[in-house]
């Protein structure tokens, strides 16, 4: 297995001649670019050289991960060089250590991070003017345009407590219902994206909150991802893929031994929904007070490209496992979408080839049978899991338990009481698309007979 290499240089700094497919060079301000003015409008202590070294980490670590395909056997062996302004830190073993171990972990991935120092001791920026929120925050979140986040910042406290946070490349408008949130412009330009799975976006999201709790003096960051979404992915991996483990809570673990080594400063990754559905997360949401169904249905969850979703006006796609489990959870919840919100609507129809024949191109067509077929068996077969004997659970069980600080027993009792529940939603949605709806189809193997 070839070594692949990253080199992050300085702005303007002359790169090294790179020979060879396994090696290339990133220039911040030119390939990596972010603006880290906008972590003053939360300053309570100032930005620190850490948290710039953080920042074009991340960066370097987002490009690495998209730059290099991955091979069959899924494990890559990813060299990272950059500059850094606090060497003496980062080169402690017990960041090393911690880091590597985190981002292992994480992706699947073997990282070996090599720092030196920087020549730029601002290397992305300089500080700006403060403003001040006025109010203390009690926690902070990473608040994306999904459903979890709408209802868990909502149910873990009000607006003037939560510090909301956005990673996003480019401006992103407030939503109905949206809570005001701090967005940090993160982007990494002029890379070939030859690698989608991208693993380490868990990683980002949890390195940018952590800075932003520290800067706001918060050591509390909720993660808003219910059970489906947080263990789902883990209990059941798709076939030869490394289990996705972003919003696990071995992973956030690993992250807190990290942040602790490197900046001194304790935070906690709490997971206040890990033991409740999508649904019931949207159900007690519902019951706060001012909070409306309409908070709910202006929100994102579709994966797809948009060119498949783009017809007429952007819109969900309707059958991918992110618009799959958000269809059944709000249905759960007791939710109607307006008519219209998903490119593929109507789930009653008897044959794919009819509820897809309003995606134009056939190719487009096919990447929506494979990815609603996996969506809908992966939603089945967690359901499936709420029947399994104990000792089939007992691993899973067992890590989370560890991870959490609980009792196998208790941990056990949770993890079941939250597949059934999964397992009663699912079969009530699908019952409501009807006998004949070609989900039932699908799952019984008769996916691409009935898509042609």
């Amino acid at each position: 297995m070839s070594n692949k290499n990253l080199h992050v240089i300085e702005k303007g700094q002359k790169s090294a001649r790179i020979s060879s497919k396994y090696s290339a060079t990133a220039e911040i301000g030119e390939h990596i670019y972010f603006d880290p003015a906008v972590l003053d409008t939360f300053d309570v202590k100032g930005c620190e050289s850490l948290h710039y070294d953080m920042l074009v980490l991340s960066a370097a670590v987002e490009f690495a991960d998209r730059r290099w395909k991955r091979p069959l056997g899924w494990r890559r062996n990813l060299n990272v060089t950059l500059p850094v302004v606090d060497l003496k830190t980062w080169q402690k073993p017990e960041v090393l250590k911690s880091l590597h171990g985190v981002l292992n972990y994480l992706t699947g991935d073997t990282w070996r991070f090599t720092f030196i120092k920087a020549k730029n001791l601002s290397p992305i920026g300089s500080r700006q003017m403060l403003l001040d929120f006025g109010k203390t925050k009690t926690f902070a979140i990473a608040y994306s345009e999904g459903l979890d986040s709408r209802a868990v910042s909502a149910l873990s406290g009000n607006e003037s407590e939560a510090l909301c946070i956005r990673v996003a490349g480019s401006h992103q408008n407030r939503r109905n219902g949206d809570r005001f949130f701090t967005q940090i412009p993160f982007k990494v330009k002029r890379c070939p994206s030859n690698e989608s799975s991208f693993r380490s976006r868990g990683f980002q999201f949890a390195a940018l909150t952590a800075i932003a709790a520290q800067l706001s003096n918060v050591s509390r960051i909720i993660v808003p991802e219910s059970g489906q979404g947080a263990l789902g992915p883990v209990l059941l991996p798709l076939h030869n893929i490394y289990a996705d483990y972003r919003n696990h809570p071995t992973f956030f673990r690993k992250m807190e031994r990290f942040i602790k080594s490197l900046q001194g400063y304790q935070l906690r990754f709490e997971q206040p929904r890990l033991w409740s559905t999508k649904g019931q997360t949207l159900r007690a949401f519902l019951g706060v007070d001012g909070k409306s169904k309409a908070h709910l249905t202006d929100t994102r969850s579709c994966w797809q490209s948009r060119r498949v979703v783009n017809v007429g006006d952007r819109k969900h796609c309707g059958l991918c496992a992110a618009c799959l489990l958000r269809r059944l959870s709000l249905h759960a919840a007791g939710v109607d979408e307006v008519p219209g919100a998903y490119v593929v609507s109507d789930l009653t129809v008897s044959t794919g080839s009819d509820a897809l024949s309003v995606i134009p191109q056939k190719a487009d067509r096919d990447i929506m049978v494979e990815y609603g077929s996996v969506g809908a068996r992966h939603l089945q077969h967690l359901a499936d899991m709420s029947d399994w004997p104990d000792d089939d659970l007992r691993a899973h069980a067992s890590q989370i338990a560890r991870a959490i600080g609980e009792s196998y027993e208790d941990t056990l009792k949770k993890l079941r009481t939250m597949l059934v529940t999964h397992a009663q939603e699912w079969q009530t949605f699908l019952s409501a698309q009807g006998e004949q709806g070609f989900l039932k189809s699908w799952m019984d193997g008769g996916r691409y007979v009935q898509s042609k």
